[in-house]
């Protein structure tokens, strides 16, 4: 009897477990088709606004250009973008990828492998992160690409609709900006919804990630371990002794522990983390941009591409696998999140300044660390001190707020020697703003230069090395040379050859150090207004542009207009003034005529309305005699620190050999980039075009399809700069 019980409940429970295992395999989940992409794919061209896809081997290549860290221009490749944020290595894999909002500015940097380039700004973004699906999220199994590519899946027929989305290739640019469009949309409306916790609360029910901003008081940022950019940008500038005053001589700087205020940030956003979706990525860095005021109208319609400064880049939804207790968080100062700049001081300790006026100095900075409002989320202040040779006294993440900064100044002593402002320029630049030493990427960098009268070494060339790569300049000079002792001064006008416009902005000149506290105010708002902080030698502000128009009887009255639109259009992208981006224009047909030079019009709006006035011609076409008369009339009158970028815009073949003329203009250090518009030569565009030629000329079929090229020779143009060695 025992034993048939026995043999009755092993059968019940063979039964329950075979009953038990059938049920979970009905209720499996179909396995998720991941689409396959090519290494060439940038984000802007897929129109999904988030999608798993898996990538092919060997997209770790330099021809797969990156734009930005962490967070990834849309030219950007995607796979290379994933590679260098270490979610896949060259081997390739499955990604997830979310588009997000354009951005103020991109920051290059080297990891894993692959060197991705900065940028200033840009209409699209997206985040890589593991190819794991989320929760809620359905995914397409087939991508929609802005173009008539799509990738098509076997296991799963195409629906009609998709079909039909192929054949429009000529309005999916369109279709791309609307989906944007949507999710700038989702994303205002949910930066109003109140959040439980800091972590991001994705949607659940639609395809488009829906966001919400956290405050940055109570979200802290997480360390990440980026590599940092290799700097190559600094030249030493070649000292010279001179005479310099010398009055009274006369005190090193402590550098409290950090680690206690990032360990407490890093326990904080893991804890956060740790309470959202245990799927995959944690490092979310927030990225800091510049802020526009809300009053200007010319900011107005960027507002929804820019993110605000004091806001985290959204959480995707991903947090670290395990489960952490929020712990109490240190205090820590946020400081003035209307003023987010890395900031350096390049303090006089020469001996010219004697112990008095040193002490001013330092007393001075105090002051300033004071009402700049150090702190985390706003600005970040270190100090170099020069005099024979400069040497940091400490950088921006040794103090997070200003009365551990003022209490550092105090304790400063000073080094002595000559004021080599020069020598101080190059080394800040080649040494301080790294991201070892607490540099942010999306910050302005600002360096101010306290000078006692005159530097007695040469400062323009360090200078320009310093605004090339990304640093804007201020001079605060105290008592500045009497007239019987200008005959020492090594390099006269140095101010005016050290910072980027003349116009009063970037300098102060101080009677007394006895008066400088007059100046505090002054000095501290002209630093926090992002707005005008554009020095900085950028691919939109470097360069001297000609236009070559063809003004041929082929092209037309209507069809003119037109090139001038497009000429107009690529024109307001760039900075423009007589020290940043200049412009000039050339009009041919067997004659050529100048519309106007470089040194013509050093404002946007003036450009602009000179374009506008440019009257039709009409005649043959000569376009090699165009090439000549532009490198002769235009570019022979470039400055030497321009690029030269040529832009040149054809309907036909010419009468007369473009090839020679062109090789001319190139080894006189032209950039050519060739438009050719319907019964163009594709050979003569190639010979007018800088090498690689299928990145400096583009073809349409008619002139209303010019307008697709703006971008793309925004993009080639800003590529070009950044793959430059900066030295």
């Amino acid at each position: 009897m025992k034993a048939t019980v026995i043999a009755t409940f092993f059968g019940v429970f063979l039964t329950c477990t075979y009953t038990a295992k059938e049920a979970t395999k009905k209720t499996k989940k179909a396995k998720l088709y991941v689409p396959q992409i090519d290494c060439d794919v940038k984000a802007g061209k897929i129109i999904n606004p988030e999608f798993i896809a898996k990538c092919p081997p060997g997209c770790q290549d330099v021809k797969y250009r990156v734009y930005g860290t962490d967070i990834y221009a849309s030219f950007s490749s995607v796979c290379n973008a994933a590679i260098h944020s270490g979610i896949i290595d060259n081997t390739g894999g499955k990604i997830l990828v979310q588009k997000v909002a354009g951005h103020s500015g991109y920051r290059g940097s080297f990891s894993n492998g692959v060197r991705s380039l900065s940028l200033p700004r840009w209409r699209e973004s997206f985040l890589v992160s593991e190819g794991k699906p989320r929760k809620g999220v359905t995914y397409p199994t087939t991508l929609e690409y802005s173009s008539s590519k799509s990738t098509t899946v076997k296991s799963e027929p195409k629906k009609p609709e998709q079909d039909l989305k192929g054949m429009k290739s000529a309005d999916t640019a369109n279709t791309s900006e609307k989906a944007l469009e949507q999710g700038d949309t989702v994303r205002k409306e949910n930066q109003t919804t109140p959040v439980p916790t800091p972590a991001t609360q994705m949607a659940t029910t639609t395809p488009t990630p829906m966001t919400t901003m956290t405050d940055p008081s109570t979200t802290m940022r997480q360390p990440t371990k980026t590599p940092a950019a290799t700097r190559t940008t600094a030249a030493a500038a070649k000292t010279r002794p001179g005479l310099h005053r010398v009055r009274d001589m006369g005190s090193s700087s402590v550098h409290p522990a950090y680690a206690s205020v990032v360990a407490a940030a890093a326990r904080q956003v893991q804890a956060a983390q740790g309470r959202g979706q245990n799927t995959g990525v944690q490092r979310q860095e927030p990225v800091a941009t510049f802020q526009r005021a809300a009053s200007s109208p010319a900011h107005l319609a960027m507002e929804t591409d820019s993110w605000k400064p004091g806001l985290s880049l959204f959480d995707t939804g991903f947090s670290s696998k395990e489960e952490l207790n929020p712990k109490p968080l240190e205090p820590i100062s946020q400081g003035n999140q209307n003023c987010k700049v890395d900031l350096s001081f390049l303090m006089d300790g020469s001996w010219s300044i004697g112990k008095r006026r040193f002490q001013l100095q330092k007393r001075f900075l105090g002051n300033v660390a004071q009402a700049l409002g150090i702190g985390s989320a706003g600005p970040l202040m270190g100090i170099v001190q020069y005099g024979d040779d400069p040497s940091t006294e400490f950088n921006l993440k040794t103090y997070a707020n200003s009365k551990d900064l003022r209490n550092a100044i105090e304790k400063i002593q000073q080094k002595g020697g000559l004021s080599n402002v020069g020598k101080a320029l190059s080394f800040v630049n080649k040494n301080f703003f790294l991201d070892a030493n607490g540099n942010r990427g999306g910050a302005p960098n600002v360096v101010v230069v306290m000078v006692d009268g005159w530097p007695t070494d040469r400062v323009e060339e360090a200078s320009r090395l310093a605004r090339e790569s990304g640093i804007n300049i201020f001079f605060v000079t105290v008592e500045a040379a009497a007239q019987s002792e200008k005959q020492n001064v090594i390099e006269p006008n140095f101010v005016d050859k050290a910072v980027c416009r003349t116009s009063g902005f970037y300098s102060i000149n101080v009677p007394s150090w006895f008066s400088l506290h007059k100046v505090v105010q002054p000095l501290v708002k002209r630093v926090c207004d992002t707005d005008r902080l554009a020095c900085s030698k950028t691919c939109l502000n470097s360069a001297d542009i000609g236009f070559v128009i063809d003004g041929s009887s082929s092209v037309g009255t209507g069809n003119f207009r037109t090139v001038l639109q497009f000429v107009a259009n690529i024109s307001k992208e760039f900075e423009i003034s007589d020290t940043d981006t200049r412009i000039g224009a050339v009009q041919y047909t067997y004659e050529q005529r100048l519309e106007f030079s470089f040194d013509k019009h050093s404002t946007k709006q003036d450009v602009l309305n000179a374009i506008k006035r440019i009257s039709y011609w009409s005649g043959g076409t000569s376009t090699g005699a165009a090439i000549s008369y532009a490198s002769e009339q235009l570019f022979s009158k470039s400055k030497p620190n321009k690029r030269k970028i040529m832009i040149l815009i054809t309907d036909g073949r010419s009468y007369d050999d473009v090839s020679m003329p062109a090789m001319a203009a190139h080894q006189n250090g032209v950039i050519a980039y060739s438009i050719g518009v319907a019964w163009a030569a594709p050979d003569e565009l190639e010979a007018i075009a800088s090498d690689p030629a299928k990145e400096h000329s583009f073809f349409v079929d008619e002139f209303d399809n010019l307008y697709r090229y703006v971008n793309q020779l925004i993009q080639n143009i800003c590529t070009e700069f950044n793959s430059q060695p900066r030295n």
